[in-house]
């Protein structure tokens, strides 16, 4: 049996409550000796199945007939190991498993009746087996010890002395051991049952998921059993010791299972460790022990890692040498642990193959003490060699000093202990054979200890172990069996009071016969009950328990000096002695009540009747007898104390704070000393000014007037306050939709601005409080920043004030508090969402507003019937659809007639217009007129409902039409309908309005079209602008958003008193129409999915298509703080191109090429090669100007290299490079008078140590870096910065580089060199500002410091997927809302006056045709007197006072003056909108060019060119003389289409100043921006180009992306060679130009530096061209020539 294998078990046990909770299923299936395992995730693949010496089948209950039960297992495994241990093996029995599988179950079971687990039934049969010997020649000895491996430390479980880590050591004879490790000799199997009971309970368990009870150490519990037979023939007496290991390994488990954290975590790391080494060494003693290496020699490679752990260095014979060994290992039969369950197979199957070489320890002692002795022989001989015998004497004297010796004979040995340290230290390697002969002595004397000496030391050591307990106030029952608190019978003891009352009683403290002492741990005499406390003194007092003649037991309390002691209350100074239920206070904390068994058994047997105490003696009824007695308060004390140290604590912070305070301070009086320092070097003149003391400057009355107008405008002005609000609010918004998506709201909060305009009048809830006071003396409409609350869950949407939302974020940050409390399925209910219970919803009306429609009144001056179709526009700007309305003048005593069924018509409402208010309201120039509302019955006041329903048949404009009065040709206005006549009386003007007079009109709403189906239910009220309060309703109509308009058919007469302000109002206020509509939440789903999405503004200038870098910081200049930019001198664009050259074989620098294949202006990706050197080429690209002139480059830098278009900004990138500067000039090409001004930098890629630059570029990857250079111009402060984004890809040096698809169809054209498509193009903006005045208030305004909120953290932002708050784009964006509003609104006004204009004509033609005949010949001289005659002086038609074959000059005059008046009155009144300027202009135009077709009238000629909106200063130049202009003073920017061709003469414009004429130098502040380029085309295609400077027509490719012209060679042409921007340029057209030029289809376009007259292919592209240049422009020649087609058709 010398080479026997290691025995395999493999145990399954039952489901857990964690498996069946999850409803596992198992996967282990047994036969006989073999196990099966079966994989879950793949159920198709054969299952493994493994052969093992023992297979227990325990997942069932024991009902079932294969169950293994735990005597089955010990039959089996531990009796055969017993018996080896009794024929003198050592035996090893180690179980092996993942956390929770069974392993302690198996190894130690329960205490219940049959659960008892292996070790157990070991001990007790190896006990009975004892008993059993009837051979008086035999006897036997039996050792336990216990110890556990946690956390590769080793406890001894059995000394409580042994509370450290024990070391193991290696001894060359005994192998591995644990040093101290307590080994106790046991009589009986009592005893091993209390020493492993005991030994359990130290040992270190934790809850992890998978076990309640995990074992988070190894334990190794060992039993020593020696067989001593006397041969009584030979009288020699031999042994047989054999140590049986009995180990219970802790669990193997996964971080991810278990969910360990911590310390769990660590103790996994370490079970994981040792168990890993322990597979490592069966795997290598199996595969020592497989077939192909038994015979072979054994390598050096043959190592087995026994050292790498604890448990297989101390397991290292039980493992692969002299033992017996058996594994069990522990199988979880569910489906969730396969991984585990296989792992634990595979080990037990590696196990199998281990072959044990096990030998009888026969007799080992009397070898052992034999080698053991020649080893002190020898080292003894080795330390006299070292003449250090005396040490030996020495050590072996002070070894036996007994307890009785003598102090002098103690010192005397201990000074020459000390003489001979100092010769120890210099004897080389005696320190070690020392500590070598103590170890080996120490070994000798264990195994020389005699087995009574083995009984007395473990007594010994268990009556130290109940000391112990009993100094910490833990009892032990008395027959040694179980720990706890037991209240003794007879001893008197002391009991623990605790304010807890579970923690009351808890402790108890014996006092034992003599003297008892209490006192502190370190105090110089033992102590026997140790008590820690601010108030117990070292030695605080002491029980003295005294026994009488009679037996009695008496207990005398006896207090030590300075101690504080109560008894009862009382303070205690002398001995006094203690009765049964005396409270005992020791200090300020430990209360303790004395019990005295026997005295109070005698108490109770002479006053068997006594009555139970009122009260309980508890921790309390000490507290109030100590507060009665003493006046002492220990709670009220404590937290006194607790307060000292609270106001110390306090104290010492507020002295930091000052102190940080002052020196904070401190820094900001030095930094305002050196910003002061600063100034005064950089502004020497602001310094000098302000010392010297200003004289008072007098005003002129203009310069007076020029400042009122400017404090007027800048103390309304409020963007710059708008934008500290949505910076100091961002976070209370963040917040609020950090909440509302943990909370799952489906509530979106975002900033909006809101203006009080007339087509997004301001709520009244919106207004701030003072806002009604301010809001008649605003010259300007108010602005506000309020928040857009999208509703996505009811599909509303609110508005909020700041104010509001903080409020509301209280509410939300409590519910945010109590959600934890309230159970996730309870759903909030829908009507507290209405009613708004919940902070995060409102209520929402039936109704919502689609938007606002306005109809001017102005035609009742005249009085002609006028229909309208006005946009119904929302209060974002977007037109929400159509609304047909009429509006007529009637008789007051006209009858309303029968429409019909289809017709609603209410009764006559009148209304009175109060005069007393009209002053005001001038003055005030506010849209509410003061008015009142009178009538004789409320029938007529109220809106009358009507009866009809509506029918698909209703009123047609011409049947509203019929219903007017007779209008007269004298009835007309003299002037505009913009404005009363100015000679004359009001009341002789307008004979149908007297003032006093009752005035009828009627208003009929009939149709509504183009309205979305998102809103039901459609109906339309209306009102004058000033009433709130009431309005006219039509009945509501379905809306299914397609079909035929919705007929409303609503007509309502209104009579008002003529009085001067309701003749006003009509003159220039209109009423006002605002459709509502029921909001359908999804009607149809993917007509709505804006719903879900935020809303955002419509605009489409300029979209995101690549973000623009900021500046990369410059290296070597200094830092300087940017003087603030004042009023703006002058703006230039800016042409860029970048090259990057590579240098070839031939030793040139030639441009790399660049992939154009984007398709997007100023984009490009450049190609190049790894390792080559470079350059960097940039030439600046302007027009010639006296204000811009570049001096140097200072410096150019290289940075932010990445392989994304976004760089992020805030990051220190420690890869910046500044580049060596080669050369820098202006250049001077042929053929073109730009400037040029190019300089070329050296970049090494290299010297950035970037990966992304030294390596080819991966597939589909591209690099990013980002260029700034530092250019210094003349008369500027600081250096203008360039900077742009370079896109590149890095090929193999070698590489051949296919040219792009651009260049590759140049080569067939021959029009362009390759290289000079190899630039990428930017388009940037340099302006040029002067310094501002430093200490102006609004450079002081803008110095404020704002924090922006919106970087800072909130909780809960991680979810908001990247939402950001609004910030300064929101007030770009809301200031091209206002100006779409106000287009809308002067395109309405613009409307109304054309539509007048046009039935006046048609009116008058009709009366003039009835008044005189008119000849064919000079038919168009009579419909032009017929279009003007409205507008004569007297009113009196043309026709009757003068012959009508040519004009008079009476005609001629008055054709003037009503073009002159005309332009006066439109400019006056829309001169803050340039495009009713422009609208202006265009029709006068076209009266110009039908007026003075007589060729006697050549004066006006010039008015034949139509000016562009951009230019407004060209207007004003054109119309402000009272008299038209003669030709020969037209300026060169009247006419600049004419300069390029008039005898070839090269002008210079007039903004060229000439040189003689220059400024005096000032400085100035450049800025230079890049343009985004936008995505939209225009228009794209090619025109033929002819500057003065040139000598023919050039045809260029030309591509229109508003506001800029980009201009190329060809179509194939990638890079853009020049740039025009259309919003400082003038686009002009005029027919007489082509006359002159003889070249039809021509235009021209002038900036400020040149002229360019451009020609189409035809009159269709031309138009076309020109839409795209100046679609306002274009509009108004269509306009013109329908207008001419239409008057050529009447003739």
């Amino acid at each position: 049996m010398a080479g026997a294998s290691v025995k395999v078990a493999v145990r399954v046990r039952p489901f857990n409550s964690r498996e069946m909770s999850r409803e596992s299923k198992c996967i282990i299936q047994m036969s006989g000796s073999t196990t099966t395992i079966l994989n879950p995730k793949q159920p198709k693949e054969t299952p493994k199945s493994f052969s093992f010496d023992y297979s227990y089948w325990s997942h069932t209950t024991p009902a079932d007939i294969n169950y293994a039960s735990q005597k089955q297992v010990y039959r089996d495994i531990g009796e055969e190991m017993l018996q080896h241990a009794f024929e003198g093996y050592n035996v090893c029995i180690f179980a092996y498993g993942q956390t929770g599988a069974g392993k302690s179950y198996t190894m130690m079971g329960k205490q219940e009746k049959d659960q008892q687990g292996i070790i157990p039934q070991l001990c007790e049969d190896l006990f009975s087996r004892i008993n059993d010997t009837t051979n008086d020649n035999m006897s036997y000895s039996v050792e336990v010890s216990y110890m556990e491996i946690y956390c590769e430390r080793v406890r001894d479980l059995l000394n409580p002395k042994n509370k450290g880590n024990l070391r193991v050591r290696e001894h060359p004879l005994m192998g591995p051991y644990v040093e101290d490790l307590s080994k106790l000799a046991v009589t009986s199997y009592n005893d091993i049952q209390d020493l492993m009971d005991s030994g359990n309970k130290a040992r270190t368990v934790a809850a992890t998921n998978m076990n309640e009870t995990s074992s988070r150490s190894h334990a190794v519990f060992n039993i020593i059993f020696t067989q001593k037979r006397h041969d009584a023939e030979t009288d020699i007496t031999t042994e047989k010791v054999s140590k049986i290991s009995l180990v219970d390994l802790a669990g193997s488990e996964r971080a991810d299972s278990t969910g360990a954290k911590g310390t769990r975590l660590k103790e996994g790391a370490n079970i994981n460790k040792s168990l890993t080494t322990l597979g490592k060494v069966i795997s290598a003693l199996a595969e020592m022990d497989s077939g192909p290496n038994k015979n072979k020699k054994k390598k050096k490679t043959d190592f087995i890692p026994y050292r790498d752990s604890v448990l297989t260095w101390l397991l290292r014979e039980n493992l692969g040498g002299n033992s017996r060994t058996a594994m069990v290992a522990a199988l979880s039969p569910a489906d969730i642990n396969y991984d585990e369950t296989l792992s634990t197979l595979r080990y037990a199957d590696r196990a199998k193959q281990i072959r044990c070489n096990a030998v009888i320890n026969e007799d080992p002692n009397n070898k052992l003490i034999r080698e053991l002795k020649d080893e002190v022989a020898r080292l003894r001989d080795l330390l006299y060699a070292q003449g250090l015998g005396d040490i030996i004497d020495m050590t072996n004297a002070i070894a036996g000093i007994s307890p009785s010796s003598s102090l002098s004979a103690l010192s005397s040995r201990a000074a020459s202990v000390a003489s001979l340290h100092e010769r120890i230290m210099f004897a080389p390697g005696s320190e070690e054979a020392i500590e070598r002969l103590k170890e080996t002595e120490k070994i000798i004397a264990e195994l020389n200890e005699t087995w009574e000496e083995k009984l007395r030391r473990t007594e010994a050591i268990r009556m130290e172990r109940e000391a112990l307990l009993a100094e910490m106030g833990v009892a032990m029952r008395e027959d040694g069996g179980t720990l706890g608190v037991f209240s003794p019978k007879k001893t008197p003891h002391l009991v623990n009071l605790n304010e807890d009352p579970l923690m009351s009683e808890c402790l108890l403290y014996y006092i034992k016969d003599g003297i008892t002492r209490v006192g502190r741990e370190d105090a110089e005499k033992r102590q026997d009950i140790v008590l820690s406390g601010h108030f117990i003194k070292e030695e605080h007092c002491l029980f003295r328990s005294d026994t009488k003649t009679g037996g009695e037991v008496i207990v005398t309390l006896e207090p030590c000096e300075g101690a504080d002691t109560y008894v009862n209350g009382k303070k205690v100074t002398e001995p006094s002695i203690l009765r049964s239920g005396n409270r005992i206070i020791m200090g300020k904390s430990h209360v303790f009540r004395f019990n005295h068994p026997e005295q109070a058994r005698q108490e109770r047997e002479r006053t068997p009747c006594a009555e139970t105490p009122a009260e309980p003696v508890d921790w309390a009824f000490a507290q109030r007898e100590l507060l009665e007695k003493q006046g002492i308060d220990m709670k009220q004390e404590m937290e006194q104390r607790l307060q000292e140290l609270e106001d110390q604590y306090r104290r010492e912070r507020e002295e930091a704070n000052y102190l940080l305070e002052q020196q904070r301070l401190d820094y900001e009086s030095k930094l305002e000393a050196l910003q002061k320092q600063m100034d005064s070097r950089y502004y020497p003149e602001a310094n000098e000014e302000e010392e010297e003391p200003e004289d008072e400057v007098q005003w002129t009355e203009r310069e007076f007037e020029l400042a009122l107008w400017a404090f007027r405008k800048w103390k309304w002005y409020q963007f710059t306050s708008l934008r500290d609000l949505l910076w100091g609010n961002a976070i209370f918004l963040k917040e609020a939709n950090a909440i509302s998506v943990e909370l799952k709201k489906k509530v979106q909060f975002q900033f909006v601005l809101l203006t009080d305009t007339l087509y997004s009048p301001l709520p009244p809830d919106l207004l701030p409080p003072d806002a009604a006071k301010d809001r008649e003396k605003r010259p300007f409409p108010r602005t506000i920043v309020a928040v857009e609350v999208q509703d996505q869950k009811n599909g509303a949407t609110h508005y909020w004030t700041l104010e509001k939302l903080r409020q509301r974020l209280d509410l939300m940050r409590e519910m945010y508090d109590r959600a934890a409390e309230v159970p996730s399925s309870v759903i909030e209910d829908c009507d507290n969402v209405v009613t708004g219970g919940d902070p995060f919803y409102d209520r929402f009306p039936w109704f919502r507003l689609v938007g606002r429609a306005f109809v001017y009144l102005s035609n009742l001056l005249y009085p002609v019937p006028l229909v309208h179709r006005v946009a119904i526009v929302s209060e974002k700007g977007e037109v929400k659809g159509f609304l047909r309305v009429a509006v007529q003048a009637i008789s007051a005593d006209e009858e309303a007639p029968d429409y019909g069924s289809g017709v609603r018509q209410s009764g006559t409402a009148k209304i009175s217009f109060d005069d007393q208010h009209f002053e005001k309201f001038q003055s005030e120039s506010c849209p509410a007129v003061g008015m009142s509302r009178s009538g004789t019955s409320q029938e007529e006041l109220r809106i009358v409902e009507g009866q009809g329903q509506v029918s698909d048949m209703g009123p047609s404009a011409d049947e509203v039409n019929n219903n007017t009065c007779a209008v007269t040709p004298e009835d007309l206005l003299l002037d505009s309908p913009e404005k009363p006549a100015p000679d004359g009386p009001l009341e002789t003007a307008l004979d149908h309005l007297k003032l006093g007079s009752i005035f009828t009109f009627r208003v009929t709403v009939l149709q509504a079209s183009s309205i979305s189906a998102e809103y039901a239910d459609i109906f339309c009220q209306f009102n004058f602008i000033h009433r709130h309060d009431e309005a006219f309703s039509t009945e509501p109509l379905k809306n299914t958003g397609r079909g035929p308009p919705l007929g409303f058919y609503h007509v309502q007469n209104i009579a008002v008193e003529v009085t001067k302000s309701f003749i006003e109002y009509i003159k220039s206020q209109p009423i006002v129409f605002e459709v509502f509509g029921h909001y359908q939440q999804h009607p149809f789903p993917p007509l709505c999915k804006d719903v879900l999405s935020p809303l955002r503004p419509s605009r489409r200038h300029f979209p995101r298509v690549m973000p623009l870098s900021k500046p990369v910081p410059a290296t070597k200049l200094s830092t300087m703080t940017r003087p603030s930019a004042g009023p703006c001198q002058c703006k230039y664009d800016l042409m860029v191109f970048f090259e990057i050259c590579e240098l070839e074989a031939n030793g040139d620098y030639i441009p790399a090429v660049v992939d154009h294949r984007g398709g997007m202006p100023c984009h490009g990706t450049f190609l190049l090669h790894q390792g080559i050197q470079r350059r960097i080429t940039v030439t600046l690209v302007h027009e010639t100007g006296s204000l811009i002139r570049w001096k140097e480059v200072r410096e150019l830098v290289v940075g932010r290299i990445r392989n994304t278009p976004e760089a992020d900004e805030s990051l220190i990138d420690p890869n910046i490079l500044s580049l060596n500067i080669l050369s820098s000039g202006y250049i001077h090409p042929s053929q073109d008078d730009r400037t040029f001004y190019q300089f070329e930098t050296a970049w090494d890629s290299s010297m950035h140590n970037s990966l992304l630059l030294n390596r080819v570029t991966p597939y589909r990857e591209k690099i990013y870096i980002t260029l700034s250079a530092y250019i210094e111009m003349e008369n500027c402060t600081q250096p203008a910065v360039i900077t742009k984004d370079f896109c590149m890809v890095f090929y193999s040096r070698d590489a051949k580089l296919p040219a792009s698809r651009s260049i590759r169809n140049l080569f067939g054209s021959g029009s362009l060199r390759a290289s000079e498509s190899n630039r990428v193009t930017g388009v940037y903006e340099l302006s040029l500002c002067r310094v501002a005045d430093a200490g102006s208030p609004g450079m002081q305004r803008r110095r404020r410091r704002v924090l922006d909120t919106s970087v800072a953290y909130v909780r809960g932002e991680e979810n908001l997927a990247g939402w950001r708050p609004r910030s300064d784009s929101l007030i770009l964006d809301h200031q091209w809302e206002l100006e779409k509003l106000s287009l809308l609104q002067e395109v309405e006004k613009t409307r109304h006056y054309l539509l007048l204009r046009e039935k006046l004509e048609t009116t008058q033609r009709l009366g003039l045709e009835t008044l005189s005949p008119c000849s064919s010949e000079d038919s168009e001289s009579r419909s032009t007197s017929c279009v003007s005659s409205p507008l004569s002086a007297d009113g009196a038609p043309e026709g009757r006072t003068s012959p009508l074959e040519t004009p008079s000059e009476r005609q001629k005059e008055l054709a003037v003056k009503c073009l002159r008046l005309l332009t006066h009155t439109f400019n006056r009144e829309y001169s803050h909108s340039h495009v009713c300027v422009s609208a202006s202009e265009s029709k006068l135009s076209e009266m110009s060019v039908t007026l003075m077709r007589d060729p006697s009238m050549p004066a006006l000629g010039v008015t034949t060119l139509t000016p562009s909106s951009t230019c407004p200063s060209l207007v004003e130049g054109r119309y402000n003389a009272m008299d038209v202009r003669p030709p020969q003073v037209s300026s060169r920017a009247e006419s600049p289409d004419l300069e390029p061709v008039v005898e070839g003469e090269q002008k210079k414009s007039p903004s060229r100043r000439p040189e003689e004429e220059k400024e005096p130098q000032r400085l100035l502040v450049p800025d230079i921006q890049e343009i985004r380029v936008s995505p939209i085309v225009s228009k794209k295609g090619y025109l033929h180009f002819l500057e003065p400077h040139t000598n023919g027509w050039v045809k260029r490719f030309v591509v229109v992306r508003r506001p800029y012209v980009y201009i190329y060679n060809s179509d194939k042409d990638a890079v853009e060679r020049a740039i025009l921007n259309l919003s400082k340029a003038q686009v002009e057209y005029s027919e007489d130009q082509q006359a002159m030029l003889k070249t039809p289809n021509t235009f021209a376009v002038c900036t400020e530096h040149r002229g360019i007259l451009l020609q189409a292919s035809s009159d269709k592209d031309m138009h076309d061209w020109l839409y795209a240049f100046n679609p306002l422009l274009a509009g108004s020649i269509r306009s013109k020539l329908s207008r001419r087609r239409t008057a050529q058709m009447r003739i």
